[in-house]
């Protein structure tokens, strides 16, 4: 087997929950183990494998390290972090013969933490001017139409009255929740659909209420769970330090806190991939040369904790 790069041995630091009181806090952490990667079989030769795999990485709530891979010989992996939201395991293959099989595959631990709400919320302002690092998620990206001109009047008319960000940023997430109604869809459609339909899944949701917080200066993004997504939005505390709240768009109320088991995929909505601009860093696989369709198989499964 071929050792993982050092640079996926990553860990998280936590908040404790006896934080300062306008920190979100952690608490009830549970370990999971999940198997991340792909595998591949040669029906005919094939040359110049290259494949991608999005790889959960460390959060404020979520600790992630390697407790064990399977990775043929043949195999060689490295690692890049796009957009500081998602990393990617690079996967490539020199050569498969027909009939060979390789793997590239790693086995996490991940504890992840629930989010509780920060005990005082007053002073919670959106950054006066935003970091470079903060305006991607001010700006526009794919499916979430910030400056569409319906969503930058509807977002005016739902903070009016509301005189801190926290504030703005709730009632944002009570309209979405009070007059966009679930509704699955197996179609990514995006802000302005959701609110001139009256309906969304969770990316809808998540969409709406992402576009109406930057259409009021508030930094949001997206987070990616398996199966699910919802959003969280950017304040700053009295010191000057910011934080990033979360809340659950479509289920049931919980908005500056968060109970979600799944581990987190990726954060962020606006990646670049090649020439394009993707909301979601999928898998991806590509060969320069082969004489018959590989069996390409990309893993993302739950394994039994084992003491």
């Amino acid at each position: 087997m071929r050792a993982i790069p050092h640079a996926l041995l990553l860990l998280a630091v936590w908040v404790p929950a006896s934080a300062p009181a306008q920190t979100i806090r952690f608490d009830d952490a549970k370990p999971q183990r999940w198997q991340i990667g792909m595998t591949v079989e040669a029906t005919g030769a094939i040359t110049g494998i290259y494949a991608t795999v999005p790889v959960p990485m460390p959060w404020p709530e979520q600790q992630v390290k390697i407790v064990d891979q399977d990775v043929s010989p043949n195999v060689t992996i490295r690692d890049e972090t796009l957009s500081g939201g998602v990393r990617q395991m690079k996967i490539t293959i020199p050569r498969l013969n027909a009939g060979q099989t390789a793997n590239a595959l790693i086995t996490l631990e991940i504890v992840k933490a629930s989010i509780h709400a920060p005990a005082n919320i007053n002073g919670l302002k959106a950054p006066a001017l935003a970091s470079r690092e903060l305006r991607q998620y001010l700006g526009t990206s794919p499916q979430i139409e910030t400056s569409n001109r319906e969503i930058k009047s509807l977002a005016e008319q739902i903070v009016k009255g509301k005189s801190t960000d926290w504030e703005k940023a709730e009632a944002i997430y009570d309209w979405v929740q009070a007059n966009i109604k679930y509704k699955f869809d197996v179609e990514l459609k995006g802000a302005v659909t959701a609110l001139k339909a009256g309906h969304g899944d969770c990316e809808e949701l998540t969409s709406l209420f992402i576009a109406l917080c930057r259409a009021n200066r508030i930094p949001a993004r997206s987070v990616w769970v398996p199966g699910h997504c919802y959003p969280e939005f950017y304040l700053e505390d009295v010191g000057g330090k910011g934080h990033w709240f979360p809340c659950q768009a479509a289920g049931a109320r919980s908005f500056g806190e968060m109970d979600e088991a799944r581990p987190i995929l990726q954060k962020g909505d606006n990646f670049r991939i090649g020439s394009e601009r993707k909301r979601y860093v999928a898998e991806t696989f590509r060969a320069k040369n082969a004489l018959a369709n590989p069996r390409v198989q990309f893993v993302r499964k739950q394994l039994p904790v084992t003491e």
